[in-house]
Formats: C-alpha cells, sequence, structure tokens
C-alpha cells in the first residue's frame, strides 16, 4: 500500500465539486467505452464542476479530460516524469502537475477530489479504485467513490465483490460503499450529493 495520505482537500482552487476519474489510457474495444469517457466529461463540464484524473492525453483519459475542456470545465491532471518523457502527458490542461512518481501522483489526485469514479479500464484503474476504497475502510477518508459500468464492462467485478460477502472476506456495508451506476449523469450527481457537506 502507498504511503498513506492526509484527509485534506486543497483550497488553491474554486471548484465546488471536484470529481476525480480513472479509465484507461487506451479507448478499449466496444465505442461505448469512449462514449461514455465523452459523456462523462461533458457532464463534469457543463456542471462547472473540476475534473481530477492522471494527466494523459490517450485513451479514455484523453477523452474525458477534451470533452470536460470544450464543455467549460476545469481540469486538474497529475502525472509522473516518465509518462511526460513518454510524450503522453496532455499539455492543453487548466493545470499538469508533474510529479516524480506515482505514490505522489496518487496522493496528489485524492487531496484535490472531492468524489472518484472509475470509468472502463485495465490493471491502472483497478488498483486506483481498489486504494480508494481500502483507505476509506480503514478509516482514512470519507468521500465517495463509484463505478461507471459501461456496456457490462464490470458484470464479472461485481459478482466477484458478492461472491467476496457470500464467502466471508468483504462486509455487506462495505460492499454497499461502492455507488454503482450504467448512467453516467445519473451517477456523477449521487456521488455531488453524498459529497455535499453535512449541514
Amino acid at each position: 500500500m502507498s504511503h498513506s495520505p492526509e484527509n485534506t482537500l486543497s483550497t488553491s482552487h474554486s471548484a465546488n465539486f471536484s470529481i476525480c476519474v480513472y479509465c484507461g489510457s487506451r479507448p478499449g474495444a466496444d465505442p461505448r467505452f469512449a462514449q461514455s469517457a465523452r459523456d462523462t466529461g461533458a457532464l463534469i463540464g457543463i456542471q462547472g464542476w473540476e475534473l481530477v484524473y492522471g494527466g494523459g492525453k490517450v485513451g479514455l483519459m484523453g477523452m474525458v479530460a477534451d470533452a470536460t475542456l470544450d464543455a467549460g470545465g476545469t481540469v486538474y491532471g497529475v502525472i509522473p516524469q516518465t509518462l511526460i518523457d513518454k510524450e503522453v502527458g496532455h499539455t492543453g490542461l487548466t493545470e499538469l502537475h508533474v510529479v516524480d512518481n506515482m505514490h505522489t501522483r496518487k496522493t496528489m489526485m485524492f487531496e484535490r477530489a472531492d468524489a472518484f469514479v472509475a470509468l472502463p479500464g485495465g490493471i491502472g484503474t483497478f488498483e486506483e479504485l481498489f486504494e480508494i476504497w481500502t483507505w476509506y475502510q480503514l478509516g482514512m477518508h470519507h468521500k465517495p467513490f463509484g463505478l461507471l459500468n459501461v456496456a457490462g464492462y464490470y458484470d464479472p467485478l461485481i459478482a466477484m465483490l458478492d461472491g467476496m460477502v457470500a464467502q466471508g472476506f468483504l462486509n455487506p456495508p462495505v460492499r454497499e460503499l461502492l455507488q454503482v451506476g450504467t448512467d453516467a449523469g445519473e451517477l456523477l450527481q449521487r456521488l455531488h450529493q453524498l459529497a455535499a457537506p453535512k449541514t
């Protein structure tokens, strides 16, 4: 497990809601994956929210960033120098931070975001989502997180999680922390509501 983050938000930005999106650096085989990334980014921009993500210009990552910017939103990217060296960094963002390593990248993204959502992706997307979930379980934060299940991509994972509950490896209340949806707009609004300060 990487370095534990402090449960504090950056105060250097003005967006009323910052959502971190985890997703693939590839477009995937199903065109619905790309469409979901564009829809998610557009919704974030239209709402006047801030996208927090890994700073890449390729795959679903680039699509969600471009769609957010095109819709008038702000985009905060964090990317390690090794990926900049491979020329996959997005240079047109509102803010792009180049860092030394993945641990710093993930901690900065955590600190900036009010909520998290995973779109289709590979092992990096899985790792980021499960780390945020684990940090919540350990009491390190209370920020909501969700899974956008596009075209049934995450059906096997959802079935496995439910199997973990059935086999006694995952407590039902912890399983229920993961917000799952198939509609980007509905899921983003749900995460926004869950992240709203309690009065």
